[in-house]
């Protein structure tokens, strides 16, 4: 991730409970999903994502789910609606805020082409390192650079440089929520016209429509506000066009206009 507060969301995500919170029974690694059905949810999987995942994803899939924070990788499923969406709007130049084990980044390390770029950049190496192996078996790695740290830092850098300006035809974010807004800020100067920011966890385990009262999990609780707040304002920004996909834990997607 790409704030030094991840290691206390992570903590929290996955020790930390204020009430008892209703368990799903499925035991998919990174299984987000917001349909009511388990069992349709795996039918997706099994017909029309899993036929599909390239070997070097599934094994890193299986590696992931023995971490014991497997809950903060992309799931399945949507790292295939990543990989076909960058295809669609043919990108080149791409960069990733929060990397985990690397499974969205490789899925779309696999959509580019042989010389696509994606600027990845995470808090934790060791955690990149874990699914590092995949990806070279992948043939991809020179694809990604790899930077350690935190990413406004770099993002202000590169903000600065004009060249950089308008550079990147996609950015995906999956890091500390109560930075959504800081990154928006920056990469909307980055990205080009026409091209697509995607926010991961927009939903936010369908907390952001739950009451007051209602048992949540301490983390949930805590990051729901940041994320509810991007929301809107990702809503009221006319530098960009949106559209909120129930895969995953929801996904933003954001077009830049002007």
């Amino acid at each position: 991730m790409a704030s030094t507060d991840v290691a206390a969301e992570v903590k929290a995500q996955t020790t930390q409970v204020e009430e008892p919170a209703k368990v799903t029974r499925h035991q998919e690694v990174g299984h987000k999903s917001l349909l009511q059905s388990d069992a349709l949810y795996q039918y997706i999987l099994e017909t029309s994502v899993y036929p599909r995942e390239p070997e070097p994803l599934k094994e890193l899939r299986e590696v992931t789910a023995k971490h014991p924070w497997n809950l903060m990788t992309t799931s399945a499923d949507e790292g295939q609606f990543l990989g076909l969406l960058l295809k669609l709007i043919n990108a080149k130049n791409t960069m990733e805020i929060g990397v985990y084990t690397g499974y969205s980044l490789l899925s779309t390390a696999l959509a580019l082409p042989d010389d696509g770029k994606i600027l990845a950049m995470d808090i934790n190496r060791e955690n990149y390192d874990l699914g590092l192996p995949m990806i070279e078996k992948a043939g991809v790695a020179h694809k990604i650079d790899f930077r350690e740290g935190p990413a406004l830092p770099l993002l202000d850098e590169m903000v600065k440089n004009e060249e950089m300006q308008g550079s990147f035809d996609f950015v995906f974010v999956d890091a500390d929520k109560d930075n959504y807004l800081n990154y928006h800020r920056r990469l909307i100067d980055l990205v080009k016209v026409g091209g697509v920011i995607a926010y991961d966890n927009t939903l936010w385990n369908g907390s952001v429509v739950a009451p007051p009262d209602a048992p949540l999990r301490k983390y949930v609780r805590y990051y729901r506000d940041f994320v509810m707040e991007l929301n809107k304002a990702l809503a009221a920004d006319p530098r960009i066009e949106i559209s909120q996909i129930p895969v995953g834990d929801g996904v933003t997607l954001c077009r830049r206009n002007y």
